[in-house]
């Protein structure tokens, strides 16, 4: 089991912390995280960008004006795809961009991600992280003591508001929940700051 440095709220270390082999120590599979980003990324996209065809467009039915004699190219209807106002062409049309993946791809991806923080030593543990209030400046002290003060993904074990809203404002900072992991941010963000709490529920949640 590999261990990593236990930290305080002021960048002492305190102890160090056991890591599951099978959650933290496993083998890094690229192909599974990969196709953990492309599916995150492509699930965050709406698809209801719409155009409206020749069909869909308002305008006569009758032709301009009469086939031949006029010294003009023919034309069958103002809503045709040449006219102004007129329909358009292979235009987008309201679509789903949804990737799925198996539990088992979800599963291999994560613990990839999570072993490959370990193995780039860039995985810090915190013994907890509490805050009195809701504060920028002590959120931003907390950090700096850590030498993380930006590009870091930080997970916490349970609903801690004063945290979560203190770290809103700092840039490159983002928080999570143990339940709103994902590939994408562990991969996004440098640093992977996580506390002792969330390590245990990581390693029961996703054994």
């Amino acid at each position: 089991m590999p261990k990593v440095d236990l930290y305080d709220i002021n960048g002492k270390v305190i102890g160090d912390i056991e890591l599951k082999d099978e959650i933290f120590n496993a083998e890094i599979n690229t192909d599974a995280m990969y196709l953990a980003v492309e599916s995150y990324l492509a699930n965050q996209r709406q698809g209801t960008q719409s155009t409206k065809t020749r069909s869909e467009v308002s305008g006569g039915g009758v032709k301009p004006w009469r086939q031949k004699g006029t010294g003009r190219a023919r034309q069958g209807s103002i809503r045709a795809p040449q006219w102004i106002h007129g329909g358009i062409a292979l235009g987008p049309k309201p679509r789903t961009y949804t990737i799925r993946l198996n539990k088992k791809v979800k599963r291999t991806a994560l613990k990839s991600a999570l072993s490959s923080k370990v193995a780039e030593s860039n995985i810090v543990v915190l013994d907890k992280l509490e805050l009195s209030e809701i504060k920028t400046k002590n959120m931003a002290e907390i950090l700096k003591n850590l030498n993380l003060e930006t590009n870091a993904l930080l997970v916490l074990g349970d609903k801690n508001e004063n945290v979560v809203r203190s770290a809103k404002n700092i840039p490159n900072v983002k928080t999570a929940y143990v339940n709103t992991i994902n590939v994408y941010d562990i991969v996004k963000y440098n640093k992977f700051i996580v506390t002792a709490d969330a390590v245990h529920k990581i390693e029961e949640v996703y054994a």
